[in-house]
Parts: C-alpha cells; structure tokens; sequence
C-alpha cells in the first residue's frame, strides 16, 4: 500500500454541507498527524513494532496509513524544508481501547519490548491509562473511550 499522503500537506476531506451564513469555510475532517521526529527511519521502526504495520515514504518522511484514511506522518527536524518556530512537546498521541484488559497487555506488551513508560498504569477520571514515550519523547497515551 503506498500512502496517498507521504508529502508534507494532507489533502482533508471537504463536506459541501456548508452553512448558508458561512460558505466562505468548507467543513473538513483531520485526517493526519505529524511528529516532528530527530531520524525518522529510527521513529518509523518503533513505531511499525508498536502499530504491528510498515511504514512508507522518504528518509526524510515516514508514514503510515490507516484503513479509515487518517495518516500518522513522522517528519525530520533537519529536513532542507522543515521550518517550526516552536519547540518540545506539547500533545499526546493517543490509543484508545475497548478493555482495561487491553490497558494492561500493551503495557505489559510495550514495557517487556524496552519501550520507554513515563506514567505506569494509573486510574484517572477516564479510566485506566499509561504513557510511554517514542525515541524523539513524543508522549503515546493508551485509554478506554471517555464516557
């Protein structure tokens, strides 16, 4: 499978449901998200062992789609065309999953493979949950749905 999105810029889904009071904005749907990441090829295998999928793109952009057409992109800080005024990590990537019994074997799972946990398993106001972090300390949350 080759992404449709292995560049720099998504191509997001535009609904022509616009509103009579403001057709100038198309309503869109997210469909990507990029990590800025020190070596995506290094980033792009842990992530395959954690996605149990390849990724596909550049060395300097590493992807991977979903059957649903969201995009998980990984992109090189010392890309030629990389340009960000901010720094550090200010999100969370997250998974969430239908048990708690899933809860527990990822992190059993992740832990045992060496990646690195930041929050042990903990309640919180959502249910069980864990952190880990991926090679660039980007924060990865597993979680049970809200609600």
């Amino acid at each position: 499978m080759t992404c449709t999105y292995c560049h720099f810029l998504s191509q997001a889904t535009i609904r022509k449901d616009w509103s009579t009071t403001n057709e100038v904005n198309p309503m869109i749907t997210p469909n990507l998200i990029i990590l800025y990441v020190s070596d995506p090829l290094e980033s792009a295998k842990f992530y395959e062992g954690l996605l149990g999928k390849p990724a596909q793109g550049f060395p300097t952009y590493q992807c991977f789609e979903f059957d649903d057409g969201f995009i998980l992109g990984l992109w090189s800080t010392s890309a030629s065309n990389f340009v960000s005024g901010g720094n550090g990590h200010r999100s969370e990537l997250a998974f969430q999953v239908q048990s708690a019994d899933i809860v527990r074997q990822l992190y059993n799972t992740w832990k045992a493979d060496g990646v690195v946990i930041e929050q042990d398993l903990a309640e919180a106001v959502f249910g069980l949950t864990f952190v880990a972090l991926d090679p660039d300390g980007h924060r990865i949350r597993v979680n049970l749905p809200d609600g």
